[in-house]
């Protein structure tokens, strides 16, 4: 059984993997905290050169909030994938999915709330089977 730690660092690995591949760019950093029945994803210098050029220098805002609804957007469509994701590593149904994207800081946010606590150990505990 894997600890809570290694549930972290494999669904980081995995978000990575998916930015890369299904938003064509990865996050610059990604940590993944599991907290009783939820993980929560935070991904940094997510956004494109192009999103923080139009985020920067269009004053009516109206350019952060298309950058936000499209990221949204994509990752709606990307929710089985992503709760394919969550449930291998945790061994957990995916309950909801809740995100964010901050067009000031390149963050984005995304928490998951499980069925049931991740399947993990703890630290310096052994499988006995």
């Amino acid at each position: 059984m894997r600890t809570k730690g290694q549930v972290e660092v494999d669904i980081s690995e995995a978000f990575v993997r998916f930015e890369k591949e299904y938003m064509g760019r990865g996050p610059e950093e990604t940590r993944t905290y599991v907290f009783d029945d939820m993980v929560l994803v935070r991904l940094r210098g997510v956004l494109t050169p192009a999103e923080k050029n139009l985020a920067k220098i269009d004053p009516s805002a109206h350019g952060r909030s298309l950058i936000k609804q499209v990221r949204i957007e994509l990752l709606e469509k990307a929710r089985p994938l992503l709760e394919e994701i969550i449930q291998d590593v945790t061994g957990q149904a995916v309950r909801s999915l809740h995100t964010d994207i901050s067009t000031a800081t390149g963050e984005r946010v995304v928490l998951f709330t499980l069925d049931g606590r991740p399947d993990m150990g703890e630290p310096g505990t052994r499988d006995q089977g």
